[in-house]
């Protein structure tokens, strides 16, 4: 993530419109070539069969897409109603500040618009997960509205005002088209670029079948150079053989971006030669999550889809524990993980960097990433190369569903666990999560005590690691600040039972 300096505002705004403007400049372009047939010859031929190809990749591979991505999203049944209170009780315990919340949830209205029956709208998507209600459920929904009545400390005004809550599975799913130039200059060099370093690195890459080769644009040449492929239908992966005798191996899942770039050099990081003397490598495994990695590919992954996809690529190493490592959407598919008897046995300690399943109830994340108007250059790279990619926004839209990928400290509890959060984190609200974590369930008190960002690391329980001058995913950005989260990671590594909580010490295994 870029910062906010004013040159680098000038930087990704200059990129963003020469992207924005090459599809409508590339049609005009073909439209002059059809009108001044006599000058066409002057014209290199590269450049005229570039316009026609950005033409036609707008009007039959973006806008057929377009339309096929805003099809309806197939909601999971609703929770039984009293797991449905509970789930209630849950979140209004731990929302910080309930004005901001309904104020967020709906896209910043103005306080005086938000009214009963808009409320009662908003929790009819959030916990019945439904449009619209009718009588059966409105007994319920008024439940709620009453209780949120008794924690703002007034009424709220009948009838129905003009704010629109942020419903993601249910609103129209935003996108902007990429030109054909960033998936076959951008996206294909660095992901080239990618796949060389970690071969170098020893990493050793599992594609996909050959079947399934064309599934994913822009290709990936490289990867038929490899003779290994995944047992899983979908999902590549990088994978270090796991040689250590005394040490568990590490499973890692990539957050919104790129792919591995990012991560690469923090990747290579964790096997340094030095650290490994009278012991062998540790084995790691990096998971490729393609829909949420810029390319056009298959539409992502529910979570039961995805969670077999992982436990099919871990077995198939005979991995009976592991280390797991994730960045920000990755600890969705953490909770997932650990939601699953068979998989939460195979999760030992856990590092989670820049995490947006925790406090997941709050509008933070949502608004943020889909919702905020960008001013700053870190907001205006978000939205445009994240929020507006195709497959991200579907994946937000269509396939994310909050109360399947909150996690809570709760499901922690009996587990090494380690959160790393950025103080300036454009996405996260780090400040509510670390309090939370942190033992402070009186979120909603003025009285905020900062001591728990300053605590000793001690790798036995819950801690966290906070960056105060940090945004989101920075912390890859430099080897001062990855270093510390790769010594997290090899001290988590060394499975000492003496080390291990009671949680873990249930469950035994090879490495």
């Amino acid at each position: 993530m870029i910062g906010t300096a004013r040159w680098q505002l000038i930087f990704i705004r200059s990129c963003i419109v020469l992207l924005q403007y090459f599809i409508p400049l590339s049609a005009l372009f073909c439209v002059g070539l059809v009108i001044s047939q006599p000058v066409r010859h002057r014209i290199p031929s590269l450049v005229v069969a570039w316009a026609v190809a950005e033409t036609l990749f707008f009007l039959l591979v973006f806008l057929p897409r377009y339309f096929i991505l805003q099809q309806d999203a197939f909601h999971p049944p609703p929770l039984p109603r009293d797991e449905r209170q509970r789930l209630f009780r849950r979140c209004f315990e731990t929302v910080p500040d309930l004005e901001q919340y309904l104020i967020g949830w709906f896209k910043g209205a103005p306080r005086s618009e938000i009214r009963r029956e808009n409320v009662k709208e908003f929790f009819c998507w959030s916990f019945l997960n439904k449009r619209d209600y009718g009588l059966v459920d409105d007994q319920e929904l008024e439940d709620y509205t009453d209780q949120v009545e008794v924690i703002l400390g007034r009424s709220l005004p009948s009838g129905k005002g003009n704010a629109k809550p942020l419903r993601l599975t249910l609103d129209k799913v935003p996108m902007l088209h990429r030109p054909l130039i960033w998936y076959i200059v951008c996206v294909f060099t660095v992901d080239a670029i990618a796949h060389i370093y970690l071969r170098y690195r020893s990493f050793h890459f599992y594609r996909l079948p050959l079947s399934r080769f064309a599934t994913v644009f822009p290709p990936r040449p490289l990867a038929l150079l490899t003779t290994h492929i995944t047992p899983a239908r979908t999902v590549s992966y990088w994978h270090r053989p796991h040689k250590s005798k005394s040490r568990l191996p590490v499973l890692f899942i990539h957050g919104i971006g790129i792919g591995l770039y990012t991560y690469a050099h923090f990747l290579a990081q964790l096997n340094r030669r030095k650290d490994n003397q009278g012991d062998g490598e540790i084995g790691i495994i990096a998971v490729e999550i393609m829909p949420i990695s810029f390319r056009l590919t298959h539409a992502a992954l529910d979570s039961e889809e995805m969670k077999s996809e992982i436990l099919k690529i871990v077995l198939s190493h005979g991995w009976t524990k592991f280390v797991l490592v994730t960045h920000s959407y990755g600890s969705v598919i953490a909770t997932h993980l650990l939601k699953d008897k068979k998989a939460s046995s195979l999760v030992g300690p856990m590092l989670l960097i820049d995490p947006v399943s925790i406090l997941l109830h709050l509008p933070d994340v949502a608004y943020n990433f889909t919702c905020r108007q960008p001013v700053e250059a870190n907001e205006h790279q978000l939205y445009y190369f994240a929020s507006m990619d195709m497959g991200v926004a579907h994946a937000l839209s269509r396939r994310f569903f909050w109360q399947d990928n909150i996690l809570w400290k709760a499901e922690l509890d009996g587990r090494r666990v380690t959160v790393v959060l950025a103080g300036r984190d454009l996405i996260v609200n780090t400040e509510a999560v670390g309090r939370y974590l942190a033992g402070n369930q009186d979120l909603a008190s003025k009285e905020k005590d900062s001591s728990w960002k300053r605590r000793e690391w001690k790798g036995t329980g819950l801690d966290i690691i906070w960056h105060d001058e940090l945004d989101h995913a920075q912390v890859f950005d430099t080897k001062a600040d990855y270093s510390q989260l790769v010594e997290v990671i090899r001290q988590y590594t060394k499975p000492l039972r003496s080390q291990l909580t009671d949680g873990e010490r249930d469950v035994g295994g090879k490495t």
